[in-house]
């Protein structure tokens, strides 16, 4: 375990950060078999506000809720009642007969997409503000007959390619939340809550939060036109009747790490160890993962996560197939959310690490620097 001198040296980094104008607030933690190792905290919730960031304090965790879904999904295959092969056209119609859209045209697949598809990124979802062709043909069709941004019927986007193709982020995850929801007949706020939030005592972990909740959540910052970080309002990430397997959860760093500990605790009695091991392994053969380009660079400035490695993809995570620059090992897996929250784990060492920010656009120059740092820091206090 780190010592107290360690702590100040993270403190530090955070504490610069903030400093610098790079975040606002920020609040991390690393995390081992026994729980918490560190957690530190710095700044405000609202730049020209007086409230401190905590351990408590509401993070639109966006992208960090892909995990806790896919998680769900591999419970649910472990009791055998979804399997990685089963044809998602046979449990959601909707993906019965998938289009692909090529050359701005529509043509049916010829392959179906399977859970598996799903879990790995495989199955040719994109969102629009990754894939330039999938906005252009949004943008193209008649404005009174597009769904709102964020709702159950925006999902209905058309594939970029056959299922098991490639590797392309997108709205695979919350597809896998509608499955987890007809199979299990539960809400995924429901489901979550009885099986993975609720056992955990992730009491702050919600797709809705109250109103209580929410005068503890950090503004969202983006930069002005002189760098510096202004607030900006966040607009709802999904409509209060769908609840996005994919991005729709808000969270704390006293939750989060709870939730992470599931991988340093060898499941903590909420997965299998088997489950677990199958999660955290390639899952996409050749291909590689990690890529995303930006159709929208205000929203997301596009990034290679791991530049001149052949990052795998497990069953809900990013894997790093070698030693990375600011410090993790080999074998190392996670993710992250569009607001600039971060985590990942070590098996190496058995140690989790989460980072949670609100600056847009993803991959903000501040908010890369401190995760960076934040990483470095962890690793040289380890030597």
């Amino acid at each position: 375990m780190m010592g107290w001198m360690n702590i100040d040296m993270i403190q530090n980094v955070l504490d610069a950060a903030v400093a610098a104008g790079d975040v606002a607030g920020v609040a991390a933690a690393v995390i081992g078999p026994e729980g918490i190792r560190l957690e530190a905290c710095a700044g405000v919730t609202a730049l020209g506000g007086d409230q401190p960031v905590t351990r408590d304090t509401i993070f639109w965790i966006a992208s960090m809720t892909k995990p806790i879904t896919s998680v769900a999904a591999m419970q649910l295959v472990s009791q055998g009642k979804m399997s990685l092969d089963m044809e998602m056209g046979e449990l959601l119609p909707e993906l019965r007969h998938p289009q692909i859209l090529e050359n701005g045209k529509l043509r049916p697949a010829v392959k179906k997409i399977t859970l598996k598809h799903l879990l790995t990124h495989t199955a040719g979802f994109s969102y629009p503000f990754l894939s330039q062709a999938l906005a252009e043909f949004i943008s193209a069709q008649d404005p009174a007959s597009l769904p709102k941004p964020g709702t159950r019927a925006a999902l209905n986007a058309p594939l970029l390619f056959e299922p098991g193709e490639r590797w392309e982020y997108g709205l695979s995850t919350d597809w896998l939340g509608l499955a987890v929801e007809k199979v299990s007949g539960l809400t995924l706020d429901t489901y979550f809550l009885e099986n993975i939030s609720g056992p955990l005592g992730m009491l702050d972990t919600t797709f809705t939060p109250s109103a209580e909740q929410r005068a503890r959540q950090v503004t969202l910052h983006e930069r002005g036109a002189d760098g510096k970080l202004v607030p900006r309002r966040l607009a709802k990430p999904f409509a209060e009747h769908f609840c996005s397997g994919g991005g729709g959860l808000f969270s704390t760093l006293a939750d989060y790490q709870k939730f992470l500990r599931i991988f340093t605790a060898n499941g903590a009695e909420i997965i299998s160890a088997g489950a677990l091991s199958a999660m955290s392994s390639n899952q996409i053969g050749a291909l590689r993962a990690g890529t995303m380009p930006s159709a929208n660079p205000a929203l997301f400035a596009g990034r290679d996560v791991n530049p001149g490695m052949e990052s795998k993809w497990g069953l809900g995570f990013l894997i790093y197939p070698e030693r990375g620059p600011f410090g993790r090992n080999a074998g190392s897996y996670g993710w992250s959310g569009m607001a600039n929250t971060y985590f990942w784990v070590d098996p190496e060492i058995n140690q989790a690490a989460v980072i949670l920010m609100q600056n847009f656009p993803s991959g903000d120059v501040g908010a890369l620097k401190t995760y960076s740092r934040f990483e470095k820091a962890i690793y040289a206090a380890a030597q």
